[in-house]
C-alpha cells in the first residue's frame, strides 16, 4: 500500500485521548508538522465519560504524593512545569465554565459538557495545523534513521514518535495494550499492570452478608496497602464501590485486608457509652443508625453483639461497646478481587519509569521516543488527578519536541 500524503512528519502522536491531543496540539502550536493517530472513530472517548459526562479536568491539589508509582518522584517534574492552574488558564480561553466540587475536584458545567474540553483540544490542535486521522490503527512501529509508523492505511515517516495510547482500563471505549506492545518492541520495561480506581469483589460467604445492603451507601474511611480515603462507600452486587473504595483499590493487591472505618465522625467509644447514660432505655441498633443505613446497624449488632437486639443500652456493659467501637473503627474485609479493567476508571503501572526521562518523558534508549499519559507507570487518584497527569507529561514532551 502506497504511503498516505501529508509525510514525512515531525512527530506522530499516536493515541488521540486526553494526553495525546494536548501534546498534539502544543508541538503543533510550536511550529512542528505532527500526525495524530486514533483507531476509534471519535476522538476523546474516556473525556467524555468522565465525571458523569461532564469532565473533572484537574484537582487543585495536585502534587506528586497523590499518584501511584514504583518511583514516586518520577512525576513531580512535569507535574511543577505545567500546573492545574495553567490548564484552568485554558478552559477560561476557551469560555467553558466550570465549578469546584469537594477535595479540589474541578468540573466542566452542565450536563454532557465533557463535550466542551474534547472540543478544547480539537480546537487546540487544529490552531497548530495537526492533521488528525480517525479509524486508523497502528500496527506497528520500528527504527532506523527515522521511526517507521505503520497503520491500517499504510506506513508514516517521523522524526519522532508520542506513544499517548492510554492502558487496559474500560476497553469498551478502545483501550489496548499498545503502548506496552510498542515499549517491548524497542526493549524497554514494563511495570506489572493492574486494574486502579475500580470496584471490589467478594467470595460467596462475605457477598452474602452484604447482599442485604446492595446499593446502601455510608461514609467511611478506606485503607489498604496505602493512604486512608474518606468519602462514600457502596454495597453492590458483587461487593464494595463508592470513591474511598476505588480510591483504596489503586493500593490493594491479592491477599490483603481492607480495613475500614465505619463510624470515622465518632472516635473512640465515647458516642456509644454516652448514649447508654443519656438514653439507657433505647436500643443498640438506632445508635448504630445515627452513622450507618439502619439495616446495616441491624446486622452489625446481630453479628458482633447478637444478643444487644432486643435489650437496651443500660443491659450492655461499657466494654461491649468499647469493643463494638474498636471493631467499627478498624472493620477488616477481604476481597477476592476486582471488577477488572472492565469497570476500571485507570491502569495502575505500565511503562517503567526508570527507562523514561521524568524531564521530558522520552525512551532513555530510543532517541526520539516519548511515553505519555496512563501509558507511564504513573495513576492518580480519584478527582482529576489523573487529568492532570495527561496535560503535564504532555506538556513535557512537546516542550522536549520543540528543544524547550
Amino acid at each position: 500500500m502506497s504511503e498516505p500524503s501529508g509525510g514525512p512528519w515531525d512527530v506522530v502522536v499516536i493515541g488521540a485521548g486526553a494526553a495525546g491531543l494536548f501534546c498534539a496540539a502544543l508541538a503543533g502550536q510550536r511550529g512542528l508538522k505532527v500526525l495524530l493517530l486514533e483507531h476509534m472513530a471519535e476522538p476523546g472517548k474516556k473525556i467524555l465519560i468522565s465525571g458523569g459526562g461532564r469532565c473533572n479536568f484537574t484537582n487543585v491539589h495536585t502534587v506528586p504524593e497523590r499518584f501511584v508509582s514504583a518511583n514516586p518522584h518520577f512525576a513531580r517534574s512535569a507535574l511543577a512545569r505545567y500546573t492545574p492552574q495553567d490548564f484552568v488558564a485554558l478552559v477560561n480561553k476557551h469560555r467553558i465554565p466550570w465549578y469546584e466540587k469537594t477535595l479540589g475536584q474541578l468540573f466542566c458545567d452542565g450536563a454532557g459538557s465533557a463535550k466542551k474540553i474534547v472540543q478544547l483540544l480539537l480546537d487546540e490542535a487544529a490552531a497548530g495545523g495537526v492533521q488528525v486521522r480517525l479509524n486508523t490503527a497502528v500496527t506497528g512501529v520500528s527504527k532506523a534513521d527515522t521511526f517507521t509508523v505503520e497503520t491500517s492505511i499504510g506506513p508514516e515517516a517521523a522524526r519522532a514518535v508520542v506513544v499517548a495510547s492510554g492502558g487496559l482500563s474500560i476497553p469498551k471505549i478502545g483501550a489496548t495494550g499498545l503502548a506496552y506492545d510498542i515499549a517491548s518492541r524497542f526493549g524497554m520495561p514494563l511495570a506489572q499492570t493492574r486494574p486502579g480506581l475500580v470496584p471490589l469483589t467478594f467470595g460467596a460467604e462475605a457477598l452474602a452478608d452484604m447482599a442485604p445492603f446492595s446499593g446502601a451507601s455510608l461514609d467511611a474511611v478506606a485503607r489498604a496497602d496505602g493512604p486512608a480515603f474518606r468519602e462514600a462507600m457502596l454495597f453492590t452486587h458483587r461487593g464494595l464501590s463508592g470513591p474511598s473504595i476505588l480510591q483504596a483499590s489503586s493500593y490493594w493487591h491479592p491477599g490483603q485486608p481492607l480495613r475500614l472505618d465505619l463510624a470515622p465522625d465518632r472516635p473512640g467509644a465515647a458516642w456509644l457509652t454516652e448514649a447508654k447514660r443519656t438514653r439507657p432505655r433505647q436500643a443498640l441498633a438506632p445508635v448504630l443508625a445515627e452513622v450507618m443505613p439502619g439495616r446495616f446497624a441491624d446486622h452489625v449488632v446481630g453479628k458482633l453483639l447478637p444478643h444487644a437486639l432486643a435489650r437496651p443500652l443500660a443491659d450492655l456493659k461499657d466494654r461491649e461497646l468499647e469493643g463494638l467501637a474498636a471493631t467499627l473503627h478498624d472493620w477488616q474485609v477481604w476481597p477476592t478481587g476486582t471488577e477488572g479493567y472492565l469497570k476500571a476508571e485507570v491502569t495502575v503501572g505500565g511503562i517503567d519509569t526508570n527507562a523514561l526521562s521524568s524531564r521530558t518523558m522520552a525512551a532513555k534508549a530510543v532517541p526520539g521516543l516519548y511515553f505519555i499519559g496512563e501509558a507511564v507507570d504513573v495513576t492518580g487518584w480519584l478527582g482529576g488527578y489523573n487529568f492532570q497527569w495527561a496535560w503535564a507529561s504532555a506538556h513535557a514532551a512537546a516542550a522536549a519536541l520543540t528543544g524547550e
